[in-house]
């Protein structure tokens, strides 16, 4: 098992009445119950990837958002110049002063309690709660964008090095940046700025079940996303294993079939648990079909790849993340 300390996740408060009809006006998803934690991504009128946002609900007037470090101010302006004029929902920035550890691994649960904590660890995957751990108060996230049984911890800046010694003293291994990007792209889990961006679609972007297109509220994205559906897009997200030599696939590697040139990857890492190099890309849409082979040119080597179905090479059923 091991612990990631995840610093500067940008996190947004929205408080009022109605707060949860405006957020939903915003999203393509729908929003999350009580006590629970959802991915919400946004479009704009193209339908294009705008960003995601992790929304924490504490009731139909209350959540938390949160978003990538380097999102703060993008995020907080797209949130700020949708706000009601009449000045019903208070939205502020509390970006600087909490941080993250991520605790992930098939023992994670034991650890927990080898730490000590009052919080009910039988909760299921995608729920929160407020606990203590080790004494110190602390929300947790059962989440895991590494794709194992884990938890994301939430706490006040000051509390993280008691918590992180904590945790490191209960047996957990530290681990990186690089460590987390291999595991999550092996789940075939996306990043913004890469594998989201407004080069795409959420439905290029393989976000379809995401979508809900039957929720009452309008949002941005609409009318051009169901205009696509119905057309068809023209290319897919895909996963791709790949004959990488020395490097695996970096960001916008082209991807080319029949000595033409196809598509680009937008993610790649070797994947530890699958024992593969893995890329993650856009593809034309009549390419997609599992089995099909590519080449990706890494710096100037062009490498065999063939797409995979579209499910996570690793624990395709979620069975790690639901134990």
């Amino acid at each position: 098992m091991g612990v990631l300390d995840r610093p500067g996740f940008s996190r947004f408060r929205v408080r009022g009445a109605g707060a949860g009809d405006w957020l939903a006006g915003l999203t393509a998803s729908r929003l999350p119950n009580p006590g629970r934690v959802g991915l919400l991504y946004f479009a704009d009128d193209r339908g294009r990837i705008v960003t995601e946002m992790s929304a924490f609900c504490y009731s139909d007037s209350e959540y938390t958002l949160i978003t990538a470090a380097a999102a703060q101010w993008h995020d907080l302006d797209l949130l700020r110049n949708a706000l009601p004029a009449d000045g019903t929902l208070e939205l502020t920035d509390h970006s600087r002063e909490y941080s993250c550890l991520i605790v992930t691994g098939p023992q994670s649960r034991a650890l927990f309690q080898a730490v000590g904590t009052q919080a009910d660890l039988s909760q299921p995957w995608l729920s929160f709660q407020d606990a203590t751990v080790s004494d110190i108060p602390c929300k947790l996230a059962r989440v895991s964008f590494a794709g194992e049984l884990g938890w994301e911890v939430h706490a006040k800046n000051d509390a993280i090095p008691a918590l992180y010694e904590a945790i490191l003293k209960a047996g957990a291994t530290p681990f990186g940046m690089y460590a987390l990007n291999a595991l999550r792209i092996e789940k075939g889990y996306r990043a913004w700025k890469g594998d989201l961006s407004t080069d795409y679609s959420l439905l290029e972007g393989g976000l379809d079940r995401i979508i809900k297109f039957d929720k009452p509220q309008d949002f941005p994205g609409k009318a051009a996303l169901l205009s696509e559906k119905q057309q068809g897009s023209s290319k897919r997200f895909v996963t791709l294993t790949v004959e990488a030599g020395e490097a695996d696939a970096p960001y916008m590697s082209t991807l080319w079939h029949n000595g033409t040139v196809v598509g680009e990857t937008t993610s790649g890492a070797f994947g530890y648990r699958v024992g593969a190099s893995i890329a993650l890309g856009m593809l034309k849409s009549e390419l997609t079909t599992p089995g099909t082979e590519l080449e990706v040119d890494i710096f100037g080597t062009r490498c065999r790849a063939t797409v995979q179905p579209d499910q996570p090479l690793w624990d395709p059923k979620n069975e790690r993340l639901r134990a």
